[in-house]
């Protein structure tokens, strides 16, 4: 979201910025397209692994196990790669992990997971540990390619809602190919484009030049040892519960409804609802402070997100995800914004990793605890939602003001990032 010199109360602003201007900046496209086919595998990878084991033969606690593995190990290697980010550079970094990633999904495509079940469980880790760190690389290189502030903003609004297009696209991909030919296109497919994406991102020339800026935080916590990037990460944690929660609330009411598609509907609303509201939010600057947007979408996503815990009717259940949709991609962006005046020099990438792991660990999270609370129905799932949506808020506004107190002016332009604008304007 909005992203200032000064982290108080800045004065209101009505200047818009189009989509199209920052599309057809230097580079843009280019960079959006390779972050979002490389970042297709996370959003198909789960489900191709349980179709693959399914049609082996395997039981559905095994396919389970290994699409959570797989869910788990790319969170927790987010963070790492991060930081590798930061202290080596990107062409390094993701050419290391997209080829060991690839390798391993053309291991997965290759053996019989219900025979080598130790085998399988090992390559999935593999396949997720080395996931890509495409979010925080794209992160990274926003103030070299689009360096107004307007235009970042606008920038992190399409960078969301283009990961909220991974995770509709990813598994209607995997459905369709399972339907044409089965899971071993399937797992092939995902192997391509995790591995044409990233390549296609890697190569553009702003990320091959791209060179990390020097940190003097060189202890285990990265970013992490400032109270900024940690009040982040755990609103972030909070919204992960959420979203992960919702999924589950959302399967329970459509066994109570015995309408099947509602656990689908409800996910794909609330992903409508989170392309219009980052659409919204991103095209202009917002009056108030960073804080004040971070808290004002954390509300409403809370809010939004009360009526699951009465709705009654399959219709309204759908349309009751649409609103927290709304706040949900502005949630993000604000989050990823305010990075720039809280996360100690030279550590953005990491930063960026920590929030993007946390947000997957707080869906993992969610997902189990709603499905402990859903034998009783859809009430013990949608309290999970509520709840991680008020601790998201919660944490927010107890700590409005110490993230305004932490709060720094973002460094000059390194010389990276400034070589990058060369380039672009060579372009």
């Amino acid at each position: 979201m909005p992203t200032s010199a000064a982290p108080a109360t800045r004065t209101p602003d009505t200047k818009t910025t189009t989509y199209g201007d920052v599309l057809r900046t230097a580079y843009v496209l280019r960079l959006l397209t390779g972050a979002v086919v490389g970042h297709l595998p996370v959003a198909m990878a789960p489900l191709a692994i349980l179709l693959a084991v399914r049609a082996a033969g395997g039981s559905m606690q095994q396919a389970g196990l290994l699409a959570a593995t797989y869910g788990l190990t790319a969170a927790i290697g987010q963070p790492l790669w991060g930081r590798m980010l930061d202290r080596r550079g990107h062409l390094l970094t993701l050419t290391l992990t997209v080829t060991v990633s690839t390798a391993a999904f053309a291991a997965l495509a290759g053996m019989n997971s219900v025979t080598s079940p130790v085998a399988a469980a090992a390559i999935t880790a593999l396949a997720g540990l080395f996931t890509p760190p495409l979010e925080a690389a794209l992160r990274v290189l926003w103030p070299a390619v689009v360096p107004r502030p307007e235009q970042q903003r606008a920038a992190l609004a399409l960078d969301a809602c283009a990961q909220e297009v991974v995770f509709i696209a990813g598994p209607l991909l995997v459905l369709a190919l399972d339907a044409a030919s089965g899971s071993g296109l399937v797992m092939g497919a995902t192997t391509f484009l995790g591995l044409f994406g990233t390549v296609w991102f890697a190569t553009a020339r702003p990320s091959r030049e791209h060179r990390p800026a020097p940190t003097t935080h060189a202890d285990w916590l990265g970013p992490l040892r400032a109270p900024g990037p940690r009040i982040l990460a755990a609103a972030l944690l909070g919204a992960g519960v959420a979203i992960g929660a919702l999924s589950v609330t959302a399967l329970a009411l459509a066994e109570r409804h015995h309408t099947p598609a509602l656990s689908t509907l409800i996910p794909a609303a609330l992903a409508v609802g989170s392309l219009t509201g980052g659409l919204l939010y991103g095209r202009r600057t917002w009056p108030g402070s960073p804080a004040g947007h971070l808290l004002g979408a954390a509300t409403g996503l809370f809010v939004g997100l009360l009526p699951t815990l009465t709705v009654s009717g399959p219709s309204g259940a759908v349309f009751s995800a649409l609103l927290p949709g709304v706040f949900l991609a502005p949630l993000l962006v604000a989050c990823f914004a305010s990075l720039d005046h809280l996360a100690p020099r030279g550590t953005l990438g990491e930063a960026s990793a920590w929030l993007i792991a946390c947000l997957g660990l707080g869906q993992a999270a969610g997902t189990a605890l709603a499905g402990a609370a859903g034998d009783g129905g859809p009430l013990g799932p949608a309290t999970v939602t509520v709840t991680g949506a008020a601790f998201a808020s919660l944490v927010l506004a107890v700590t409005r003001r110490r993230l305004a107190q932490h709060a720094h002016t973002p460094a000059p332009a390194t010389t990276a990032e400034a070589s990058g604008r060369e380039c672009v304007r060579a372009r």
